[in-house]
């Protein structure tokens, strides 16, 4: 069994072919949408946007593992273990999230007089 613990060996895993055709398999079972806001009742789905600065089509979705693969590395390529997630999704799931709307500053001048 593959052991997935360090960054070297998770990169190897997802550059590998059996990976790359199972991701496009799992997007297409899950009709290039996102799972976690269609439970919410929202649909996102992948616009095949460009990026001008990254010289390729913006990431939309990705495949993600349910049940990580540093700590059940047998369902790695475990179909039942795979869905698709926006990339907003996939950052709260994983706590990289950052909700910049609450960045905003108050304004300095209150015109209420009471």
């Amino acid at each position: 069994m593959h052991e997935y613990k360090t960054k070297q060996q998770k990169r190897k895993f997802y550059d590998s072919k059996e990976w790359k055709l199972l991701r496009v398999k799992v997007k297409q079972r899950d009709n290039y949408e996102c799972q976690e806001c269609k439970r919410k009742g929202r649909v996102t789905i992948d616009t095949n946007e460009y990026s001008e600065s990254a010289k390729r089509k913006k990431i939309m979705l990705v495949v993600d593992h349910i049940k990580e693969i540093e700590d059940y590395p047998e369902l790695a390529l475990d179909e039942d273990n795979l869905e698709t997630l926006c990339v907003t999704c996939h950052n709260k799931k994983h706590g990289r999230y950052v909700d910049y709307s609450k960045w905003r500053k108050k304004p300095k001048w209150d015109d209420e007089w009471w």
